[in-house]
């Protein structure tokens, strides 16, 4: 059937050059490319790179030439601080002016790094396009990290200035930032020549240190900075991401191909228009927050919500409902794991119901596999469109969706739908890099040239990128994920390859073990692993959530859940090691921590994860497992 979806991804795959100069159209150019696609000096390829642009501009002074500067812009709802504050886009340029002056005058410029370690407060967002508005390349780091993985950015992106604030929130408890900040400025080898803090009432900070400057007094004597021209392949930012040697690898993302990728996909994929309510609810250390709360959003001319708070008790699993209805989000984004959790407190979405949200138009969910349990209660609580689709911070937006703005395919629960133009999607064999039939299991690559958006290189280390993403499949990116395409074309991802475990000969995903075991009811969610063992290679080791108000003896549950396993998959699964916990360990932005459990279950030594998001769980897990003779 022709769609518009169809003709617009054979023309992405065909004529990539011309699909996309009718997209960078929707910018507004200081000077618009007249080369569409070319080589960089890494001999990657390169978009728009003769254009010149400034992405801050384009999200903040285009849209008072446009009309919109009375339109809220950014709302800030914070439950932590009872607090709710609105920006138009006028009062967000003239605040993000003033703080890039502020920069400006601490002799930061173009080419200069700021790393931004904040809590969910506007001047977070501020400090983003305060500096994309100079030129200088931020990177932002997840408020609140320990400071030797803190320490390990200053070392690689050797910052001038840090921005930061005296503390963040969580639940009911405060996070000091300073004594985090002191330790990393100890602990790296670069050092840094000035540390500006946002003071928050909670836990104000001490700044007896020369290097330490008072956000408020800085900014209070500093003159607005215009938005500087810049080349379309200049970087933006720089978001660093796990790497399997230990040391973070440094996305570096483009203005360019950045802009003209985040604001074709709000049309296309999230079927967005300006004016319209848009809320990621995630964190700004992360690639979503960077993409679909910052950016994507203010270039298209949304009006976006900054949101400090978690799913659950801020103050319960209500809130999110609270915050869509109240500010009349029409769509809304976020992580399976946050409804798990809803879920879990809320089976029957009761909280739901007590807030008005005829405004909602859909649903999206990205950042770990969504079980089709979870999706299947959110069809039914919500009867709305509920889509999973699939990306990561190396793409900065979606591969895999139903393109709503295009044509509003059915969904198919366990997959994350269509590749999106651009995306030549392929599934194959890991060894010889054949591509492989619908229905076959394979290394899910894309086919070169990536396109706009996605990361240029990894900071500082060309070659790495080159080996980590471009070498094990000649003329693909390898995602590093598992999956599979069906008949129709959608796209079933099932893990990371190295969650796919061999037992006795089979090959299984752990994903879709997962999937067999959340389909029992009790279940509120799970984490399925596999473990050494002797005889077989690899089994499965499954850790299980259980729903709120479930009575049935842990032994029962087991037993049930071993012969689910065996009826759904088979024998050759060998699923006989589950344990019952109260929570699985996850990072701040919700996905679940497979690898430490991996080496917990095979008593490897493991390490801290500077990402957990509560560290006393993994005694909890280790003790579950020994309980469970696992």
């Amino acid at each position: 059937m022709k769609t518009p979806y169809t003709e617009s991804f054979s023309r992405s795959l065909e004529d990539p050059s011309g699909f996309w100069a009718e997209q960078a159209k929707a910018l507004n150019w200081f000077n618009p490319p007249s080369k569409i696609i070319g080589k960089d000096d890494n001999g990657n390829d390169c978009w728009f790179a003769d254009g010149e642009l400034n992405t801050a501009w384009l999200a903040l002074d285009h849209h008072l030439d446009s009309g919109r500067g009375e339109q809220a812009a950014l709302i800030y709802d914070s439950p932590v601080t009872d607090t709710i504050q609105h920006f138009t886009y006028r009062e967000l340029r003239d605040e993000v002016a003033r703080l890039a002056g502020a920069l400006r005058g601490l002799g930061v410029s173009r080419g200069d790094r700021v790393v931004i370690y904040m809590p969910m407060i506007p001047e977070a967002v501020m400090a983003m396009l305060a500096c994309a508005r100079l030129g200088a390349i931020h990177s932002v780091v997840f408020g609140g990290f320990a400071a030797r993985e803190l320490a390990s950015r200053i070392d690689d992106a050797q910052p001038d200035v840090i921005l930061s604030a005296s503390c963040g929130l969580e639940f009911a408890r405060v996070i000091p930032y300073k004594p985090l900040l002191d330790e990393a400025l100890q602990l790296a080898s670069h050092q840094v020549k000035t540390c500006v803090i946002k003071q928050r009432q909670q836990h104000p900070a001490d700044l007896d240190d020369p290097r330490f400057m008072d956000w408020a007094s800085l900014i209070a004597g500093a003159e607005p900075a215009d938005a500087v021209p810049l080349p379309a392949s200049h970087p933006l930012y720089i978001l660093y991401t796990s790497g399997t040697t230990g040391k973070p690898k440094g996305v570096v993302r483009d203005h360019g191909g950045h802009a003209v990728a985040l604001r074709y996909s709000m049309k296309a994929i999230y079927g967005v228009d300006a004016g319209q309510v848009f809320w990621a609810a995630s964190d700004v250390g992360w690639v979503v927050g960077h993409s679909y709360i910052v950016y994507a959003p203010l270039l298209t001319g949304c009006t976006t919500i900054l949101f400090e708070g978690k799913p659950v008790m801020t103050p319960d699993a209500g809130t999110f409902w609270r915050v869509a209805a109240q500010h009349g989000v029409e769509v809304f984004f976020t992580a399976p794991t946050a409804f798990r959790a809803i879920r879990k407190e809320d089976p029957e979405a009761k909280l739901m119901r007590q807030h008005d949200l005829s405004r909602l138009q859909r649903l999206f969910v990205a950042g770990e596999r969504t079980d089709p349990a979870t999706y299947q209660w959110l069809c039914d609580i919500l009867a709305r469109p509920v889509i999973d689709h699939w990306w990561q911070t190396e793409t900065g937006w979606p591969i895999a969706a139903a393109p709503m703005g295009l044509h509003d395919y059915p969904r198919k629960a366990g997959s994350v739908c269509l590749p999106v133009p651009g995306f030549a999607v392929q599934i194959l064999d890991a060894g010889s890099s054949k591509p492989l039939a619908a229905g076959e299991e394979g290394d899910v690559a894309i086919k070169l040239p990536l396109p706009p958006g996605c990361m240029t290189t990894v900071w500082g280390d060309h070659g790495r990128y080159l080996s980590s993403y471009l070498n094990d499949h000649p003329g693909y990116y390898q995602t590093g994920d598992g999956g599979y395409q069906d008949e129709d074309g959608y796209l079933y991802i099932m893990g990371r390859t190295d969650d796919v475990i061999n037992v006795a000969g089979h090959r299984l995903s752990t994903g879709q073990l997962e999937e067999v075991v959340a389909s029992h009811p009790a279940v509120a969610e799970s984490a399925v692993v596999g473990a050494d063992d002797p005889d077989k290679g690899q089994v499965p080791v499954g850790l299980v959530v259980l729903q709120d108000g479930v009575n049935l003896e842990a032994e029962t549950i087991k037993a049930e859940l071993i012969a689910l396993v065996r009826r759904e998959l088979g024998a050759f699964a060998n699923f006989k090691q589950v344990a019952l916990v109260a929570r699985l360990p996850k990072t701040r932005s919700g996905k679940i921590l497979r690898q430490v459990i991996r080496k917990m279950a095979d008593k490897q030594p493991w390490q801290m994860p500077a990402t957990i998001d509560d560290p006393a769980i993994l005694d909890e897990i280790k003790l579950a497992l020994i309980d469970n003779r696992i």
